[in-house]
């Protein structure tokens, strides 16, 4: 991620035009993320001149990424004055309330509207399978859904497995009016230990439509195995994000500080994405 800097003693940092994205779309997210932490404090950005010269880009460019800050609310051009950050465009650091999986999944669920998208009993991926500890060949509920905030903004993709004999019950109709924890835990299902795997990636053509953003948009990614009190592996769940859009918030128990709660970094990891 880019920094202020100050521009009359550092020199230019240009953008990298084969990302797959905009460069005046990678100019927004630099400068939104900028302005969400504050680092603006609710008075002026640099002034155009200094943007071309911080991001390496021509004015037409720069001019792009504010008019589209302008459009989202976070900022007000004022004409022969400068692009200034509006008050309300900060979002202050709150704790959030300590919430057990089961409550962030219900969180979720009451919080946006669900879109089932497809609902099929299939042969999962090698991986899924191995995760799931499926037999060869051996058939899962595989269920891909869009959840979308109050606004109608497509906010997660989410990309489910279950065991047959687990998910039986979680038809298309079923999915349309319960989340698919609800439907578990209707069976008999009680959660016990899950693992989890956050990462980044971008959208896809297909990811892209249906979380409707542009194509190489970075994506948050997080795939999380969820087991049952004897340790069985019950549901695998791959949920993409839009990086602008959402984010990720753990709460850390003291007495959990030391051990794999706290989660780990895993660097140039083979295989990310399946949490083992």
């Amino acid at each position: 991620m880019l920094h202020p800097m100050n521009t009359a003693s550092s020199p230019a940092n240009p953008m990298n035009s084969a990302r797959g994205t905009a460069l005046h779309r990678q100019i927004f997210l630099v400068l939104r993320d900028e302005i969400s932490r504050g680092l603006f404090a609710g008075g002026a950005l640099p002034n155009e001149e200094q943007l071309c010269e911080r991001f390496g880009v021509s004015r037409i460019t720069v001019r792009r990424a504010l008019g589209d800050l302008a459009a989202l609310g976070l900022v007000e051009r004022r004409h022969g004055r400068g692009t200034f950050v509006r008050g309300d465009a900060v979002t202050p650091w709150r704790p959030s309330p300590s919430l057990s999986v089961i409550d962030s999944l219900r969180k979720t669920a009451t919080e946006t509207v669900v879109r089932v998208l497809d609902v099929v009993q299939t042969v999962p991926p090698a991986d899924v399978a191995r995760l799931l500890e499926l037999a060869p060949a051996e058939k899962a509920v595989h269920a891909l859904r869009v959840r979308s905030n109050r606004d109608g903004r497509p906010a997660m993709l989410t990309d489910a497995w279950v065991p047959v004999h687990v998910g039986k019950r979680a038809t298309e109709a079923a999915l349309k009016k319960r989340a698919l924890y609800e439907i578990l835990m209707d069976q008999g299902v009680k959660f016990g230990r899950v693992v989890q795997e956050f990462s980044a990636t971008v959208a896809d053509p297909q990811r892209a439509g249906l979380l409707q953003t542009e194509v190489g948009s970075p994506l948050l990614k997080l795939v999380r195995l969820m087991h049952d009190l004897d340790d069985r592996p019950v549901l695998h769940l791959t949920a993409h994000m839009v990086a602008e859009r959402a984010s990720i918030l753990m709460e850390i128990p003291a007495a959990t500080v030391n051990t794999l709660t706290a989660g780990r970094i895993v660097l140039d990891a083979p295989g990310s994405g399946n949490p083992d």
